[in-house]
């Protein structure tokens, strides 16, 4: 046990600025960057506290500032969809990379998994900031977030607002699903996307008509309400499988649905990828654990996740950035649902 009597009580800002022989309004603009301090000074007061082992007083320092000293995930695509074998995956993913990212800002990060009442739980939680994954035009955290002025950052375009964005290259994704069908010898293949506002589908839709259009491919696009989830899909597809038995491929963004669309096939009486090819967007734990493993793309989502923490903390701190932020391109995952071995 300790003799010192610095160790018997909690370090204060004032026996930290005493031994960095500054006074303690410097100690406070060091610690929490509110005034610029000499590089020198900065040593000398970092030094003691670390020598004095001085935590700051969160609570007091909330009270100070008026912060909450923690951002928050949201993410509307429904638990049918989200939830389940996904895991929520994405938005885990997302969130697992921007909590890390958020600690290096002195932020904590709450996970706002989907749920059906969006207002009580902005209302319920104090929040800096927000991260938005992909949402809809009409998303419900969208606009009670600006309703009540939280900066906020959407990954995936923010559907025609103001938000600043890390930007997918919703087009580049679709055409490497695209092609990679193509080129694994599908010829008339279904596309199965969300009924919602999100650009990815949008995206989907226009790129996949306009192959169409080019090869001469009949288009067959089924449009699902997300709240379907896989189950919904597994029935719509069969049926279309049994009106249309010349299709070969399947693409959808969601991986839900395109899991899903396995069990069509299976029901149908027919082969992956042998008779039907099936490619989905998003590696997550659906793709990964099906049978046979689905085809996708690698999103990156670490470091989206971290160019979002970033962008945050400049609108948090009432910067000017970039409206839209390039996400890193994507990669495709060839698995055995476009390739047979």
């Amino acid at each position: 046990m300790t003799n010192d009597p610095m160790r018997l009580k909690r370090v204060s800002i004032t026996d930290v600025a005493k031994a960095a022989g500054v006074s303690p309004a410097t100690v406070s603009n060091a610690l929490n960057k509110t005034r610029h301090v000499e590089a020198e000074t900065l040593d000398r007061v970092m030094r003691a506290v670390r020598e004095l082992g001085y935590v700051p007083n969160a609570a007091a320092r909330r009270f100070r500032t008026g912060r909450a000293n923690s951002i928050a995930v949201f993410s509307s695509m429904p638990a049918p969809v989200a939830a389940g074998p996904s895991k929520l995956g994405f938005l885990m993913e997302i969130a697992a990379a921007a909590a890390e990212a958020a600690l290096h800002h002195g932020l904590a990060l709450v996970l706002v998994p989907p749920v059906p009442n969006a207002a009580q739980v902005l209302r319920d939680t104090s929040i800096d900031g927000a991260l938005l994954i992909e949402p809809s035009a009409d998303d419900p955290f969208g606009q009670i977030l600006r309703d009540r002025n939280i900066p906020t950052v959407t990954i995936g375009d923010s559907g025609g607002s103001d938000m600043p964005c890390i930007q997918f290259d919703y087009p580049l994704m679709a055409r490497l699903m695209l092609d990679h069908l193509r080129d694994a010898g599908a010829r008339e293949f279904l596309l199965v996307v969300g009924s919602s506002k999100r650009a990815t589908h949008a995206a989907m839709r226009s790129a996949y008509l306009a192959q169409a259009e080019a090869t001469g491919m009949t288009p067959h696009v089924l449009e699902l309400d997300e709240e379907l989830g896989e189950a919904g899909a597994t029935r719509m597809v069969a049926e279309i499988l049994r009106d249309r038995p010349g299709v070969d491929g399947i693409m959808s963004p969601v991986d839900a649905f395109a899991s899903g669309a396995l069990q069509a096939v299976r029901l149908a009486g027919r082969r992956v990828p042998e008779d039907i090819r099936v490619i989905t967007r998003y590696d997550g734990a659906r793709a990964r654990e099906a049978n046979p493993q689905l085809t996708a793309l690698n999103l990156k989502l670490d470091r989206v996740a971290r160019l979002a923490i970033d962008r945050l903390i400049i609108e948090i701190a009432g910067g000017v950035g970039p409206a839209t932020t390039p996400a890193p391109a994507p990669a495709l995952i060839v698995r055995p649902s476009t390739v047979i071995a």
